[in-house]
C-alpha cells in the first residue's frame, strides 16, 4: 500500500471518547498529516463512509509469551517452541486490534526487537521481561519436591534474577533487568490468585525494598509497575512512588484517594479476574487454588467504581496467560463498561489513557495530525462495546488487517 492516502468519511474517535464524523484523515509516511472534512484529493483515497475508526488499543497488561499455566506443559517444552507460540500470540494479538503492548513479564528484548524489525507481526511492545518477587511470594514459582524454581517461562541465557531478598538483592535484580533491556520494572507488592503459596490480601517485599526498585528504576528513566491486589502491600507500592497498580481488586477508597492524588493508574485486569473464578468454578485448577479464589467473593467491577469515584487514572490491560485468551483483548473494554464506566471513557482508557501510562502519548493514542496511525476499523457503530468485531487495523500507516475497502481501492 502506498505511505500516503487518505480514508473518507469516516466516523473517527475524538479527544471526548466520541465518534465524530463524517470526516476524512490524510497519513503520510505512516503519521497522520490532516483530519477534517473534504480535505483535498492528493494521491490514493479511500472509501471509509459507514465505517468507524479508532486508534489501536493499548493493552497495558499482558503476556504474550504466556500461552499456559499447566507446569508439566512448561517444563516439557523446548524453549525454541516457546518462542515460536510467543510470536504467533502477538500476532493473533495485533490482529485483534492490540497494536500497544505493555509486556509485564515474559518478552524479552529479542521479540520485542523481532517485532519492531518486521520479522514477525504483532504489537509495539515495552517490557519487564521477569517479575520480581521475594523468595516464596507471587511470581516465585518453587517445586517443592523437585527443589527447583519454576517461572511461566523457560530459563534461557541471559534472563535476569526475578527471586529478592533485601534492599542489596533488589539493587542488584532492578540493575540486573534493566541491563537486560526492560523498559518497566515489575514487582509482586502482595500475592495473587492463581498461585499456590501466597495470599492477594498479605503484603509481599517490604517498603524499603520496593522503595529501592523505584530509585534505581528512576536513575534509568524507567517506571516501576506493581502488581498489589490490596491491602498493606498496596499501599506500601502506592507511597513508594509506583507508576501504576495492577488489578487492584480489593481497591480501598483510602488507597484510591492516595493514588488519585499521585497520579498512579489503576490498570484493573477485569477479563483475568473473570477468567480467574470461571477456572475456579470449572475446577481447571487445582484445589488449592480453586479454594483460595473463590473463597474471597471478589466482586471484579468495584476496583473501577472506585477508582472512577476518586479520579484515579485509568488504563486497559488483560493479563493474558493462555493461548485460548490471546486475541480476544478488546472484551475488556466492554468490561470496564460494565463496571461503570461510560463507553467514552472505556474507549479512552484503551487509548489516549495507556498511552500517557507508557509515556508516548505524544504519538500514540490519538486519531489527530502528528500521530502515527495505528488504528482499528469497524464496520459497524461499537455501540455499547460488547461486540467489537474488527473489520481492518493498521499500524504506523501499513494495514496489519486488510478491510475489504482497501482491497478495492488500492489493489
Amino acid at each position: 500500500m502506498t505511505s500516503a492516502f487518505t480514508l473518507r468519511e469516516a466516523h473517527v474517535l475524538d479527544r471526548a471518547g466520541s465518534f465524530d464524523g463524517p470526516c476524512d484523515v490524510r497519513v503520510e509516511g505512516g503519521r497522520i498529516a490532516a483530519v477534517g472534512r473534504g480535505l483535498p484529493s492528493d494521491g490514493a483515497s479511500v472509501d471509509f463512509s459507514g465505517l468507524w475508526l479508532m486508534p489501536g488499543v493499548f493493552d497495558c497488561h499482558d503476556h504474550v509469551t504466556f500461552s499456559t499455566v499447566d507446569v508439566n506443559e512448561v517444563l516439557s517444552t523446548p524453549v525454541t517452541q516457546w518462542a515460536l507460540e510467543s510470536a504467533a500470540n502477538a500476532r493473533t494479538t495485533v490482529e485483534a486490534g492490540v497494536t500497544f503492548v505493555r509486556d509485564l513479564a515474559g518478552a524479552d528484548r529479542g521479540l520485542r526487537a523481532g517485532i519492531a524489525a518486521g520479522h514477525v507481526p504483532g504489537p509495539t511492545l515495552q517490557i519487564s521481561v521477569v517479575l520480581i518477587c521475594q523468595t516464596g511470594g507471587h511470581g516465585d514459582g518453587y517445586l517443592s519436591g523437585a527443589g527447583l524454581e519454576i517461572n511461566l517461562t523457560p530459563d534461557y541465557p541471559g534472563r535476569p534474577p526475578y527471586v529478592v531478598d533485601g534492599e542489596d538483592s533488589m539493587r542488584h535484580a532492578v540493575r540486573a533487568v534493566l541491563r537486560a533491556g526492560a523498559d518497566w520494572i515489575k514487582l509482586a507488592t502482595t500475592g495473587g490468585l492463581v498461585s499456590e503459596h501466597d495470599q492477594p490480601l498479605v503484603a509481599e517485599l517490604t517498603p524499603e525494598e520496593i522503595a529501592v526498585a523505584v530509585f534505581e528504576a528512576s536513575r534509568k528513566g524507567k517506571p516501576v509497575a506493581a502488581h498489589a491486589y490490596g491491602g498493606d502491600g498496596l499501599t506500601n507500592a502506592v507511597l513508594a512512588g509506583v507508576r501504576s497498580i495492577e488489578h487492584g481488586g480489593f481497591l480501598t477508597e483510602e488507597q484510591a484517594t492516595l493514588m488519585a492524588e499521585r497520579g498512579c493508574f489503576l490498570v484493573p485486569t477485569l477479563s483475568a479476574m473473570r477468567d480467574c473464578l470461571r477456572w475456579a468454578e470449572d475446577g481447571v485448577l487445582t484445589p488449592t487454588q480453586c479454594e483460595k479464589i473463590l473463597g474471597f467473593g471478589l466482586d471484579i467491577g468495584s476496583c473501577v467504581r472506585i477508582a472512577k469515584e476518586h479520579g484515579v487514572p485509568l488504563a486497559s490491560g488483560t493479563d493474558y496467560i493462555s493461548r485460548e485468551q490471546h486475541g480476544n483483548n478488546l472484551e475488556e473494554l466492554a468490561l470496564m463498561h460494565q463496571a461503570g464506566l461510560t463507553v467514552e471513557e472505556a474507549l479512552l482508557a484503551a487509548t489516549a489513557g495507556g498511552a500517557e501510562l507508557c509515556g508516548v502519548a505524544d504519538d500514540y493514542g490519538r486519531i489527530e495530525p502528528g500521530f502515527v496511525f495505528d488504528a482499528i476499523v469497524f464496520d459497524r457503530d461499537p455501540g455499547d462495546l460488547s461486540e467489537l468485531a474488527v473489520g481492518g487495523v493498521f499500524q504506523a500507516g501499513r494495514p496489519v488487517v486488510r478491510h475489504p475497502r482497501l482491497a478495492e481501492a488500492l489493489p
